[in-house]
Protein backbone atom coordinates (compact mmCIF):
# COMPACT_ATOMS: atom_id res chain seq x y z
CA UNK A 1 0.00 0.00 0.00
CA UNK A 2 2.82 2.32 1.25
CA UNK A 3 4.67 1.45 -2.46
CA UNK A 4 1.33 2.24 -4.51
CA UNK A 5 1.25 5.60 -2.87
CA UNK A 6 4.47 6.74 -3.15
CA UNK A 7 3.91 5.88 -7.05
CA UNK A 8 0.66 7.48 -7.86
CA UNK A 9 0.58 10.55 -5.02
CA UNK A 10 0.57 13.29 -6.32
CA UNK A 11 -2.71 11.53 -8.56
CA UNK A 12 -4.46 10.64 -5.21
CA UNK A 13 -3.46 13.88 -4.22
CA UNK A 14 -5.22 15.93 -7.22
CA UNK A 15 -8.44 14.39 -6.87
CA UNK A 16 -8.63 14.82 -2.83
CA UNK A 17 -7.95 18.29 -3.32
CA UNK A 18 -10.33 18.55 -5.81
CA UNK A 19 -13.24 17.08 -3.65
CA UNK A 20 -12.10 18.91 -0.73
CA UNK A 21 -11.73 22.28 -2.55
CA UNK A 22 -14.68 22.31 -3.92
CA UNK A 23 -16.68 21.19 -0.65
CA UNK A 24 -15.18 24.09 1.13
CA UNK A 25 -15.86 26.20 -1.79
CA UNK A 26 -19.61 25.06 -2.08
CA UNK A 27 -19.74 25.23 2.21
CA UNK A 28 -18.43 28.29 3.31
CA UNK A 29 -19.20 31.83 2.87
CA UNK A 30 -17.75 33.05 -0.72
CA UNK A 31 -16.47 35.93 0.39
CA UNK A 32 -13.70 34.64 2.63
CA UNK A 33 -13.15 32.13 -0.46
CA UNK A 34 -12.48 34.85 -2.75
CA UNK A 35 -10.68 36.94 -0.09
CA UNK A 36 -8.05 34.22 0.83
CA UNK A 37 -7.45 33.69 -2.81
CA UNK A 38 -6.75 37.09 -3.45
CA UNK A 39 -4.20 36.89 -0.73
CA UNK A 40 -2.48 34.27 -3.10
CA UNK A 41 -0.11 35.70 -5.96
CA UNK A 42 -1.04 32.51 -8.85
CA UNK A 43 1.48 34.15 -11.07
CA UNK A 44 4.77 34.26 -8.61
CA UNK A 45 3.54 30.51 -7.32
CA UNK A 46 3.60 29.20 -11.28
CA UNK A 47 6.91 31.08 -11.67
CA UNK A 48 8.19 29.39 -8.90
CA UNK A 49 7.11 25.77 -10.03
CA UNK A 50 8.26 26.45 -13.52
CA UNK A 51 11.85 27.65 -12.39
CA UNK A 52 12.06 24.38 -10.70
CA UNK A 53 10.95 22.16 -13.04
CA UNK A 54 13.38 23.68 -15.52
CA UNK A 55 16.27 23.71 -12.81
CA UNK A 56 15.34 19.62 -12.90
CA UNK A 57 15.81 19.26 -16.77
CA UNK A 58 18.99 17.56 -17.80
CA UNK A 59 19.97 19.73 -20.45
CA UNK A 60 23.02 17.59 -21.53
CA UNK A 61 21.40 15.12 -23.64
CA UNK A 62 19.72 18.49 -25.88
CA UNK A 63 23.07 17.75 -28.35
CA UNK A 64 21.46 14.98 -29.30
CA UNK A 65 18.23 16.31 -30.44
CA UNK A 66 19.22 18.99 -32.31
CA UNK A 67 21.82 16.87 -34.87
CA UNK A 68 18.15 14.81 -35.83
CA UNK A 69 15.76 17.34 -35.21
CA UNK A 70 12.92 15.79 -36.95
CA UNK A 71 11.26 13.91 -34.24
CA UNK A 72 10.84 16.79 -32.24
CA UNK A 73 9.59 19.03 -34.75
CA UNK A 74 6.80 16.71 -35.51
CA UNK A 75 6.34 16.39 -31.60
CA UNK A 76 5.66 20.37 -31.41
CA UNK A 77 3.81 20.42 -34.44
CA UNK A 78 1.50 17.83 -32.81
CA UNK A 79 1.56 19.79 -29.63
CA UNK A 80 0.84 23.23 -31.02
CA UNK A 81 -0.87 22.33 -33.92
CA UNK A 82 -3.04 19.61 -33.95
CA UNK A 83 -4.56 19.75 -30.74
CA UNK A 84 -5.43 23.20 -30.40
CA UNK A 85 -7.41 22.42 -33.72
CA UNK A 86 -9.01 19.38 -32.15
CA UNK A 87 -10.08 21.29 -29.41
CA UNK A 88 -11.53 24.26 -31.49
CA UNK A 89 -13.29 21.39 -32.91
CA UNK A 90 -14.59 20.17 -29.97
CA UNK A 91 -15.65 24.00 -28.52
CA UNK A 92 -19.50 23.52 -29.78
CA UNK A 93 -19.92 20.71 -27.70
CA UNK A 94 -18.98 21.78 -24.67
CA UNK A 95 -22.21 22.75 -22.73
CA UNK A 96 -20.91 26.07 -20.76
CA UNK A 97 -18.49 29.04 -21.33
CA UNK A 98 -16.65 28.03 -18.30
CA UNK A 99 -15.69 24.41 -20.40
CA UNK A 100 -15.82 25.79 -23.36
CA UNK A 101 -12.50 28.37 -23.19
CA UNK A 102 -11.33 25.71 -20.50
CA UNK A 103 -10.97 23.10 -23.01
CA UNK A 104 -8.98 25.52 -25.45
CA UNK A 105 -6.99 26.64 -22.75
CA UNK A 106 -5.78 23.19 -22.10
CA UNK A 107 -4.85 21.98 -25.42
CA UNK A 108 -2.87 25.73 -25.95
CA UNK A 109 -0.28 24.63 -23.05
CA UNK A 110 3.24 23.86 -23.80
CA UNK A 111 4.37 20.62 -23.23
CA UNK A 112 4.60 18.89 -19.69
CA UNK A 113 7.90 20.02 -17.96
CA UNK A 114 8.79 17.19 -15.90
CA UNK A 115 6.40 14.20 -16.68
CA UNK A 116 7.07 13.81 -20.19
CA UNK A 117 10.98 12.73 -19.97
CA UNK A 118 10.00 10.43 -17.08
CA UNK A 119 7.44 8.46 -19.16
CA UNK A 120 9.70 8.12 -22.23
CA UNK A 121 11.99 7.14 -19.95
CA UNK A 122 9.76 4.35 -18.47
CA UNK A 123 8.90 3.66 -21.98
CA UNK A 124 12.19 2.93 -22.95
CA UNK A 125 12.31 6.40 -25.66
CA UNK A 126 15.07 8.95 -26.55
CA UNK A 127 14.24 11.19 -23.53
CA UNK A 128 16.30 13.94 -25.81
CA UNK A 129 13.21 14.47 -27.99
CA UNK A 130 10.82 14.78 -24.96
CA UNK A 131 13.52 17.27 -23.28
CA UNK A 132 13.75 19.50 -26.34
CA UNK A 133 10.69 19.24 -27.13
CA UNK A 134 9.71 20.34 -23.75
CA UNK A 135 11.76 23.41 -23.58
CA UNK A 136 10.72 24.77 -27.17
CA UNK A 137 7.01 24.30 -26.28
CA UNK A 138 7.74 25.96 -22.81
CA UNK A 139 9.76 29.05 -24.77
CA UNK A 140 7.31 29.55 -27.59
CA UNK A 141 3.94 29.41 -25.05
CA UNK A 142 3.85 33.23 -24.21
CA UNK A 143 3.62 33.28 -28.68
CA UNK A 144 1.66 30.35 -29.08
CA UNK A 145 -1.13 30.33 -25.93
CA UNK A 146 -2.33 33.89 -26.94
CA UNK A 147 -2.89 33.12 -29.92
CA UNK A 148 -5.41 30.31 -29.67
CA UNK A 149 -7.12 31.44 -27.00
CA UNK A 150 -8.09 34.37 -28.92
CA UNK A 151 -8.70 32.48 -31.92
CA UNK A 152 -11.06 30.46 -29.58
CA UNK A 153 -12.81 33.45 -27.90
CA UNK A 154 -13.38 34.64 -31.22
CA UNK A 155 -15.47 31.79 -32.18
CA UNK A 156 -17.36 32.36 -28.85
CA UNK A 157 -18.43 36.07 -29.77
CA UNK A 158 -21.17 35.55 -31.53
CA UNK A 159 -22.60 33.21 -28.10
CA UNK A 160 -24.74 34.93 -25.64
CA UNK A 161 -21.91 34.59 -22.85
CA UNK A 162 -18.60 35.78 -25.11
CA UNK A 163 -15.07 35.33 -23.62
CA UNK A 164 -12.58 37.90 -24.46
CA UNK A 165 -8.67 37.96 -24.32
CA UNK A 166 -6.31 40.41 -24.52
CA UNK A 167 -3.90 39.65 -26.43
CA UNK A 168 -1.05 41.57 -25.89
CA UNK A 169 -1.42 41.27 -21.93
CA UNK A 170 -1.62 37.86 -22.12
CA UNK A 171 2.10 37.34 -23.85
CA UNK A 172 3.76 39.76 -21.14
CA UNK A 173 2.22 37.87 -18.63
CA UNK A 174 3.28 34.87 -19.92
CA UNK A 175 6.77 36.43 -20.81
CA UNK A 176 7.68 36.56 -16.92
CA UNK A 177 5.64 33.80 -15.69
CA UNK A 178 6.74 31.23 -18.22
CA UNK A 179 9.68 32.32 -20.65
CA UNK A 180 11.91 34.15 -17.74
CA UNK A 181 11.33 31.36 -15.17
CA UNK A 182 12.43 28.52 -17.60
CA UNK A 183 15.38 30.25 -18.95
CA UNK A 184 16.48 30.77 -15.83
CA UNK A 185 16.27 27.46 -14.12
CA UNK A 186 18.62 25.86 -16.99
CA UNK A 187 20.62 28.71 -16.11
CA UNK A 188 20.95 28.77 -12.61
CA UNK A 189 21.92 24.95 -13.70
CA UNK A 190 24.84 25.67 -15.50
CA UNK A 191 27.64 25.63 -12.75
CA UNK A 192 29.11 22.35 -11.85
CA UNK A 193 28.10 22.36 -8.58
CA UNK A 194 24.63 23.75 -9.09
CA UNK A 195 23.63 20.71 -11.45
CA UNK A 196 25.50 18.18 -9.40
CA UNK A 197 23.14 19.44 -6.18
CA UNK A 198 19.97 19.29 -9.16
CA UNK A 199 20.89 16.07 -9.85
CA UNK A 200 21.56 14.97 -6.24
CA UNK A 201 18.13 16.44 -5.41
CA UNK A 202 15.97 15.75 -7.94
CA UNK A 203 13.47 14.05 -6.68
CA UNK A 204 13.26 16.54 -3.54
CA UNK A 205 12.79 19.44 -6.30
CA UNK A 206 10.19 17.56 -7.93
CA UNK A 207 8.00 17.00 -5.27
CA UNK A 208 7.79 20.68 -3.80
CA UNK A 209 7.29 22.23 -7.08
CA UNK A 210 3.66 19.47 -7.59
CA UNK A 211 3.18 20.18 -4.42
CA UNK A 212 3.19 24.07 -5.19
CA UNK A 213 0.71 22.62 -8.04
CA UNK A 214 -1.55 21.12 -5.58
CA UNK A 215 -1.78 24.19 -3.72
CA UNK A 216 -3.28 26.04 -7.03
CA UNK A 217 -4.92 23.20 -7.79
CA UNK A 218 -6.88 23.63 -4.42
CA UNK A 219 -7.48 27.12 -4.71
CA UNK A 220 -9.56 27.18 -8.16
CA UNK A 221 -11.13 24.02 -6.93
CA UNK A 222 -12.12 26.17 -3.99
CA UNK A 223 -13.47 28.60 -6.52
CA UNK A 224 -15.23 26.11 -8.19
CA UNK A 225 -17.54 25.07 -5.27
CA UNK A 226 -18.47 29.07 -4.69
CA UNK A 227 -20.37 28.80 -8.33
CA UNK A 228 -21.49 25.37 -7.30
CA UNK A 229 -23.24 26.84 -4.43
CA UNK A 230 -24.46 29.94 -6.71
CA UNK A 231 -25.65 28.32 -9.19
CA UNK A 232 -27.50 25.16 -6.74
CA UNK A 233 -25.57 22.40 -7.11
CA UNK A 234 -23.33 19.73 -8.68
CA UNK A 235 -26.24 17.90 -10.58
CA UNK A 236 -26.40 21.44 -12.51
CA UNK A 237 -23.27 20.42 -14.39
CA UNK A 238 -22.67 16.69 -14.11
CA UNK A 239 -23.46 16.57 -17.93
CA UNK A 240 -21.03 19.35 -18.86
CA UNK A 241 -18.45 17.44 -17.20
CA UNK A 242 -18.96 13.91 -18.76
CA UNK A 243 -18.61 15.86 -22.39
CA UNK A 244 -15.63 17.69 -21.07
CA UNK A 245 -13.84 14.99 -19.63
CA UNK A 246 -14.54 12.42 -22.55
CA UNK A 247 -12.91 15.28 -25.25
CA UNK A 248 -10.42 15.42 -23.08
CA UNK A 249 -9.18 11.66 -23.24
CA UNK A 250 -10.22 11.68 -26.68
CA UNK A 251 -7.72 14.91 -27.70
CA UNK A 252 -4.80 12.95 -26.09
CA UNK A 253 -5.04 9.92 -27.21
CA UNK A 254 -6.00 11.04 -30.97
CA UNK A 255 -2.66 13.11 -30.43
CA UNK A 256 -0.44 10.38 -29.11
CA UNK A 257 -1.60 8.07 -31.90
CA UNK A 258 -0.99 10.92 -34.72
CA UNK A 259 2.37 11.72 -33.10
CA UNK A 260 3.01 7.74 -32.98
CA UNK A 261 2.15 6.58 -35.89
CA UNK A 262 3.07 9.71 -38.32
CA UNK A 263 6.69 8.94 -37.08
CA UNK A 264 6.36 5.25 -38.42
CA UNK A 265 5.91 6.68 -41.66
CA UNK A 266 8.21 9.31 -41.47
CA UNK A 267 10.37 6.76 -40.64
CA UNK A 268 11.64 7.38 -37.13
CA UNK A 269 13.66 5.20 -35.03
CA UNK A 270 11.07 3.45 -32.26
CA UNK A 271 12.86 5.33 -29.54
CA UNK A 272 12.29 9.33 -31.20
CA UNK A 273 8.64 7.52 -31.75
CA UNK A 274 7.80 7.17 -28.16
CA UNK A 275 9.58 10.11 -27.30
CA UNK A 276 7.07 12.53 -29.74
CA UNK A 277 4.42 10.50 -28.74
CA UNK A 278 4.37 11.20 -25.43
CA UNK A 279 5.90 14.78 -25.68
CA UNK A 280 3.57 15.48 -28.44
CA UNK A 281 0.08 14.70 -26.38
CA UNK A 282 0.99 15.63 -22.91
CA UNK A 283 0.21 18.83 -21.85
CA UNK A 284 1.57 20.61 -18.33
CA UNK A 285 -0.75 21.28 -15.53
CA UNK A 286 0.53 25.13 -13.79
CA UNK A 287 0.67 27.54 -16.69
CA UNK A 288 -2.95 25.87 -17.62
CA UNK A 289 -3.98 26.26 -14.19
CA UNK A 290 -2.51 30.23 -14.06
CA UNK A 291 -4.36 30.77 -17.50
CA UNK A 292 -7.48 29.58 -15.93
CA UNK A 293 -7.51 31.36 -12.80
CA UNK A 294 -5.29 35.15 -13.39
CA UNK A 295 -7.42 38.10 -12.36
CA UNK A 296 -6.46 39.72 -16.34
CA UNK A 297 -6.45 36.54 -18.93
CA UNK A 298 -10.00 37.16 -19.91
CA UNK A 299 -12.12 40.13 -20.05
CA UNK A 300 -16.10 40.13 -20.59
CA UNK A 301 -18.46 41.12 -17.85
CA UNK A 302 -16.36 40.71 -15.20
CA UNK A 303 -13.10 41.51 -14.24
CA UNK A 304 -12.36 38.80 -11.57
CA UNK A 305 -12.05 35.16 -13.74
CA UNK A 306 -13.30 33.53 -10.29
CA UNK A 307 -16.42 35.58 -11.07
CA UNK A 308 -16.83 34.96 -14.70
CA UNK A 309 -15.75 31.34 -15.36
CA UNK A 310 -14.17 29.51 -12.13
CA UNK A 311 -15.10 26.03 -14.16
CA UNK A 312 -12.31 26.74 -16.49
CA UNK A 313 -9.38 25.52 -14.56
CA UNK A 314 -11.56 21.90 -14.71
CA UNK A 315 -10.48 20.62 -18.27
CA UNK A 316 -7.22 21.24 -17.56
CA UNK A 317 -7.21 19.09 -14.32
CA UNK A 318 -8.86 16.49 -15.94
CA UNK A 319 -6.39 16.40 -19.18
CA UNK A 320 -3.73 16.28 -16.77
CA UNK A 321 -5.08 13.47 -14.77
CA UNK A 322 -6.73 11.79 -17.78
CA UNK A 323 -2.90 11.69 -19.18
CA UNK A 324 -1.27 10.58 -15.79
CA UNK A 325 -3.35 7.74 -15.88
CA UNK A 326 -3.85 6.66 -19.45
CA UNK A 327 -0.04 6.80 -20.09
CA UNK A 328 1.40 5.36 -17.23
CA UNK A 329 -1.00 2.23 -19.23
CA UNK A 330 0.96 3.26 -22.34
CA UNK A 331 4.17 3.45 -21.15
CA UNK A 332 4.10 0.04 -19.34
CA UNK A 333 2.94 -1.78 -23.18
CA UNK A 334 5.07 0.09 -24.55
CA UNK A 335 8.33 -1.06 -22.49
CA UNK A 336 7.28 -4.85 -21.95
CA UNK A 337 7.42 -4.79 -26.57
CA UNK A 338 10.43 -3.44 -26.68
CA UNK A 339 11.97 -5.74 -24.51
CA UNK A 340 10.24 -8.74 -26.80
CA UNK A 341 11.13 -6.67 -29.58
CA UNK A 342 14.98 -6.87 -28.25
CA UNK A 343 15.04 -10.24 -27.11
CA UNK A 344 14.01 -11.64 -30.63
CA UNK A 345 16.36 -9.92 -32.07
CA UNK A 346 19.22 -11.20 -29.95
CA UNK A 347 17.52 -14.34 -30.67
CA UNK A 348 17.61 -13.82 -34.51
CA UNK A 349 21.43 -12.78 -34.60
CA UNK A 350 22.12 -15.60 -32.34
CA UNK A 351 20.46 -18.04 -34.62
CA UNK A 352 22.64 -16.41 -37.71
CA UNK A 353 25.84 -16.53 -36.18
CA UNK A 354 25.01 -20.55 -35.32
CA UNK A 355 26.34 -22.84 -37.98
CA UNK A 356 22.85 -24.31 -39.65
CA UNK A 357 22.21 -28.42 -39.57
CA UNK A 358 24.52 -30.64 -41.53
CA UNK A 359 27.56 -27.88 -41.73
CA UNK A 360 30.48 -28.30 -39.90
CA UNK A 361 32.26 -26.45 -37.91
CA UNK A 362 35.79 -24.85 -39.78
CA UNK A 363 38.42 -27.53 -38.67
CA UNK A 364 41.69 -25.83 -37.72
CA UNK A 365 44.60 -25.98 -40.01
CA UNK A 366 46.64 -29.41 -38.75
CA UNK A 367 49.39 -28.22 -41.10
Amino acid sequence: MMEFFKKRWFLISLLTLIVAGITLGYTVEAAKIEAFRERVPARWVTAFVLLLMAYSLDSRQLKAAFKSPAPVVWACSTNYMLIPLLGLALMKLQRTPDFTIGLMIACSTPCTLAACSVWTRKAGGNDAVSLLTTLTTNTACFIVAPLWLTAASSLTADSSDPVNIDLNKLAGKLIFVVLIPTIAGQLIRQPAKSEAFARENKTAIGVIAQSSILFLVFLSACAGGVKLQQQGGISTQLAGIVVVWLSCVAIHLTALSVAWFGGSLFGFERKDRIGAAFSGSQKTLPIGVYLATDQTTFGGPAAFLGQAVPFAVFPMLMFHASQLFLDTIVADKMNAKGKRLEEESKAETKAADSPTPGETEPQPDER
